[in-house]
């Protein structure tokens, strides 16, 4: 497994890391959470990234794998309230949130907690920011980060705050390559993509139930990339590989439930960056057709 040098933190990163949103909303067991992420670490991945408020998914992490503490990195967020009887974005809130976090993943410490996609007004109020300021002076976490996009991304990665950033980067969904990217390579930050896949939303070749996945969906059928043509499996290595070819992009979080389905994933990518002829042919194919509504989705 690759591995890339994550921004001024020192951290050397896998490109591929897990996401663990499913495994929380799925009801996953946590047999089949150990086996996943058992297997996972063994062949190579070291980015394990979650959230408060993916129902069970940091209590699962910390019940499987905790005692391979040394073996990854955990990123986790905060800002929902998700069981607190307080606001959404309370200072308090984010100060009990990071420490429920700390006890459902059973370690002393986080790599890395982003603030949980709050609005650039929140942002710039800065209580929020030094919460996570103080968690970090407090040893609770070693990096703090923004995650999420468009405007609030923006001003999180100029406002020189943040070590980390995790943003939306995908065949469907390229605002962030020129608007947050440019800059996080200029602070020097780590950089995490969610959604790197488009959640592979042309996979039944019909518009995806869940809401979630509509608007990549709508813009797919613009950009009509010839390869979602090819062979299910061959079309998401090309947009798996396109989202960690971006320049600046040092890992790629996916999320499964599956135990198999991370060495299926990880096979993906033995192959490499994309060509450049071909990573030019879907950005210029973006270029043509994006309208200015296309902003990142969170």
């Amino acid at each position: 497994m690759e591995k890339r040098l994550y921004g001024k933190t020192g951290m050397q990163v896998s490109v591929l890391g897990f996401g663990g949103a499913e495994i929380g909303f799925s009801s996953a067991s946590p047999e089949d959470v150990d086996k996943l992420l058992g297997s996972a670490l063994d062949a190579g991945l070291n980015v394990i990234d979650t959230a408060e408020c993916y129902n069970v998914s940091e209590e699962l992490i910390g019940k499987t794998v905790s005692h391979r503490r040394d073996d990854y990195y955990l990123f986790t967020k905060c800002g929902h309230a998700s069981g607190f009887d307080l606001p959404d974005w309370d200072p308090k809130l984010l100060e009990l949130s990071i420490d429920r976090s700390l006890k459902r993943l059973n370690t002393d410490y986080i790599d890395v907690i982003h603030l949980h996609s709050c609005s650039e007004e929140l942002l710039r109020r800065g209580e929020v920011i030094e919460v996570l300021q103080r968690a970090k002076e407090q040893g609770k976490t070693r990096f703090i980060g923004y995650s999420g996009d468009h405007k609030a991304a923006q001003y999180a990665v100029q406002s020189g705050l943040f070590d980390s950033l995790e943003t939306s980067i995908n065949i469907a969904d390229q605002e962030a390559i020129e608007l947050t990217i440019p800059v996080a390579i200029e602070r020097g930050m780590g950089v995490v993509v969610k959604r790197p896949i488009a959640n592979a939303a042309w996979k039944t070749g019909q518009k995806p139930e869940s809401a979630y996945h509509h608007a990549y969906w709508d813009r797919l059928q613009q950009l009509k990339y010839d390869f979602l043509e090819t062979e299910l499996q061959e079309s998401i290595e090309v947009a798996l590989r396109f989202t960690l070819t971006v320049p600046g992009v040092h890992t790629a979080i996916v999320g499964t439930a599956n135990p198999a389905r991370w060495l299926e994933n990880a096979k993906l990518l033995e192959r490499g960056n994309l060509p450049e002829e071909a990573y030019t042919t879907i950005r210029k194919r973006w270029q043509e057709i994006a309208e200015a509504d296309w902003i990142g989705k969170g």
